[in-house]
């Protein structure tokens, strides 16, 4: 690539023509000069261990298993001299390859599996589930053939990405070393991701846990063929370093996916996913040029980005700092100042006989009511008289009476008619006053009794309502029951 024509340029001219393809036809037909052989592949004894007819691991950069009952396996070691960088792309595990594929692990000193496909896809199954079903020591894997065991120690759900921690044990050694999952689970086959931001991080969290320096056994990436979708992850990977330690001009996409097919067969199987890689490159050369774009949930700690650390990021300053919370909801439901405003009149449909009270009032008991004035119902006019004007005027004729009384018990021979007839007349108004009283207290009385109704009822207004429509029948079914 001459300088100046950088990625983003090439992007923009083939995108602008709709090369993908003829580029990607390019890659194949170069790719097909080559002449690496897959002899191993193709005996008889090893076909049943190939997922694929056409997809081989070439013998030159296979992976040869240490002990066991074969030395094969479908898997490649990838080597990118000038990142720096070493992967084994291998096939989904069939139910006949587990063991040699945790067997791999352990004798690569592998310190993370990155699985970019689903168990099943599309009806078919892609992959064989090579760990434990379920979490805990009574769930674990045995191996027995190649002398391993697996148990499933801690899951996590990160979205559209899982990560799991396995511990593998040597059963001969005891020796035991946990290995670290990261499971891409939005990743169709033969296409690409949703977006290559969310790809990107995906890489930068596989590149955080230090999965994939030079100071631990080459990371172990697989999809279904461990071709198409691995070979994207690797060839962004390593692109990103190479940009990062030379400069963009300097990367040359297409001859570093040549490279990368020396040691495996097929890598990227789509015109999408070499796009894809283009797109990806450019996005992440980006956020290296912008450091500020680390998320924070990564500040105050190191940030790994290829070979090197990054420093810490600092929020300290008081911009960063979160809002107040808002007081609690219940405060404002603990309020004492709050006014105490009177309860609304009974409804004019009430029925004032619907009311308990007791009928058994005495005249001496009514002749002292309570003081200050009572209460009126709406609507009654025949009397607006308060209890202090009505027990003065019973105490005025009271003593006339009283005396009347007791002269007629001494002197009833000598009464004249005029005096008996003022005599009935006293005892006629002083009984009408006694009722007046009587109906006075009855009032209160109801007037309480509606009152603590009132207060009583958990929806006061409702029951308001209630009576409205349906007059005095609701409360006497309410005091009768």
């Amino acid at each position: 690539m001459t300088s100046g024509n950088n990625i983003e340029s090439q992007y923009l001219e083939l995108n602008s023509k709709s090369g993908w393809a003829l580029l990607y036809q390019e890659i194949r037909a170069e790719s097909a000069k080559f002449s690496n052989t897959h002899l191993e592949a193709v005996k008889p004894q090893n076909k049943a261990l190939n997922r694929y007819r056409d997809v081989s691991p070439f013998d030159h950069s296979r992976i040869v298993l240490q002990r066991g009952s074969s030395d094969y396996i479908n898997a490649n070691l990838i080597k990118v001299e000038k990142a720096n960088r070493q992967y084994i792309l291998t096939q989904g595990p069939l139910p006949n390859t587990v063991a040699h594929f945790w067997l791999m692990v352990w004798e690569q000193k592998t310190k993370a599996v990155l699985m970019l496909n689903k168990l099943v896809e599309k009806k078919q199954e892609k992959c064989c589930q090579y760990w434990p079903q379920k979490i805990g020591p009574e769930h674990i894997m045995k191996l027995d053939d190649v002398g391993l065991t697996l148990e499933y120690l801690e899951h996590q759900d990160h979205s559209y990405y899982l990560t799991r921690i396995l511990r593998l044990t040597d059963v001969n050694t005891g020796n035991s070393r946990d290995i670290l999952q990261f499971h891409y689970t939005t990743w169709p086959d033969f296409g690409v991701p949703n977006s290559p931001t969310a790809f990107l991080e995906f890489l930068r969290k596989v590149r955080a846990a230090g999965v994939l320096e030079t100071s631990v056994g080459p990371a172990v990436v697989h999809c279904s063929a461990g071709i198409g979708r691995s070979g994207t992850f690797c060839l962004v990977d390593s692109c990103l370093i190479l940009i990062e330690k030379f400069g963009l001009n300097s990367v040359d996409v297409k001859e570093i996916l040549l490279e990368m097919r020396r040691y495996r067969m097929g890598l990227i199987q789509t015109p999408e996913q070499l796009k894809f890689s283009y797109q990806a490159i450019i996005e992440g050369a980006k956020q290296l040029s912008q450091p500020s774009t680390v998320d924070k949930e990564n500040c105050n700690s190191e940030v790994v980005v290829g070979n090197n650390v990054a420093e810490s990021c600092d929020h300290s300053s008081d911009e960063d700092e979160p809002p107040p919370l808002p007081p609690p909801r219940e405060d404002s439901l603990r309020r004492t100042n709050y006014v105490d405003r009177p309860l609304p009149t009974i409804p004019i449909s009430a029925s004032l006989s619907d009311f308990n009270y007791d009928d058994s009032d005495s005249i001496d008991e009514v002749q002292s009511p309570p003081s200050g004035p009572l209460p009126v119902l709406p609507g009654e006019d025949e009397d607006q008289s308060t209890a202090d004007e009505l027990e003065d005027e019973s105490v005025q004729t009271s003593s006339p009476v009283s005396d009347k009384s007791d002269s007629a018990n001494s002197h009833r021979d000598s009464v004249s008619p005029e005096d008996e007839l003022r005599r009935r007349k006293r005892a006629e108004r002083k009984e009408q006053l006694a009722a007046k009283v009587r109906d006075m207290k009855r009032r209160q009385m109801a007037n309480e009794q509606w009152t603590q109704l009132k207060r009583s009822l958990f929806k006061p207004l409702a029951i308001a309502g209630a009576f409205a429509i349906g007059g005095g029948i609701l409360a006497y079914i309410y005091f009768k029951s």
